[in-house]
């Protein structure tokens, strides 16, 4: 049977019919959210699918029997997918990093911009009737610490350069000596930098990684910005931080729970700039995540 993709969003079957069909043209889109039976049933006679957002448990994969390559879109597969029980039964896993490295840093470049310059506060205040300008930083010359060097940190190291910054950088593999920054250890970086913004990847080395002691080594007045993920923040103690002054402001784009809880007191804090994990939500990005999974699944049928 053809090859599937099995929980396109709309965006990506536009991008699709618009200029990458060419790569995988015999491809069956499915444009939807199917779960439990449906993705059994949408499954049956496949060997190859991409998988955006659905989840494959151990025992939905056991039920998918023809299933042998699951091109997933994007980091993260191990959040959708049993990654032991797809190895136990054969299925290949495939992901990719790297196509939203540029869009995700600009958005951690723009957080730490509003939260400087409290853009969202004073947008909140005008649209509120209140017209009152409010003191902001100017961040040339400020210190940067930039925790990741992966793709997006290092995007994010030279648009930080380029304002005039100066930028500290960690990492736990080591920092490339060919970036425009300051190699510190993890605390040093703390305790100097007037922006800390976060750029790794969760798993069991990082979960946690930024816990109460840490945060506690942050300068007073310092902006917090996290385009990674919650679950790397300790995110009682940011709230409590930053209800005591104790950090200026927190710019996220992710929180520790997805979408944001209603009562989270993020919500309500005045001194919080947040969105709802769209850094990676540009177009180029996007044109890129579904170039990159089409030429991996072409590539595993190649192989098939």
């Amino acid at each position: 049977m053809r090859p599937l993709f099995i929980d396109c969003p709309t965006f990506l079957k536009e991008l699709y019919d618009e200029g990458l069909a060419h790569l995988v043209p015999d491809l069956e889109i499915v444009v939807g959210d199917p779960v439990g039976d449906e993705l059994v049933k949408l499954c049956a006679g496949r060997s190859h699918i991409l998988n955006d957002h659905s989840r494959f448990t151990a025992e939905i994969l056991e039920r998918c029997r023809d299933l042998r390559c699951i091109v997933f879109l994007g980091t993260g597969a191990g959040s959708f997918i049993d990654l032991d029980a797809a190895r136990r039964l054969g299925i290949t896993v495939r992901s990719y990093k790297g196509y939203g490295d540029r869009s995700v840093a600009e958005h951690a470049f723009a957080l730490m911009l509003a939260a400087a310059h409290r853009v969202a506060e004073m947008d909140r205040e005008v649209r509120a009737g209140l017209f009152q300008p409010k003191n902001s930083v100017e961040l040339l010359g400020k210190t940067v610490g930039v925790i990741g060097t992966g793709g997006i940190g290092r995007e994010m190291i030279r648009l930080c350069a380029g304002i005039g910054m100066k930028v500290l950088a960690w990492n736990r593999s080591g920092v490339p000596a060919e970036l425009p920054c300051e190699a510190v250890p993890l605390d040093e970086l703390l305790r100097r930098s007037d922006v800390v913004s976060l750029h790794l990847g969760l798993n069991e080395e990082t979960r946690g990684l930024l816990s109460r002691d840490k945060l506690a080594l942050l300068k007073p007045g310092a902006i917090f910005v996290n385009t990674a993920r919650g679950a790397i923040v300790d995110e009682v103690a940011l709230v409590e931080a930053l209800r005591e002054g104790r950090i200026a402001h927190a710019a996220l784009d992710v929180f520790a729970e997805e979408p944001l809880p209603a009562d989270s007191p993020l919500r309500t804090l005045p001194n919080t700039t947040l969105t709802p994990h769209a850094g990676f939500m540009t177009r180029e990005a996007s044109v890129n995540l579904l170039r990159m999974a089409l030429e991996i699944l072409r590539d595993e049928l190649g192989r098939a």
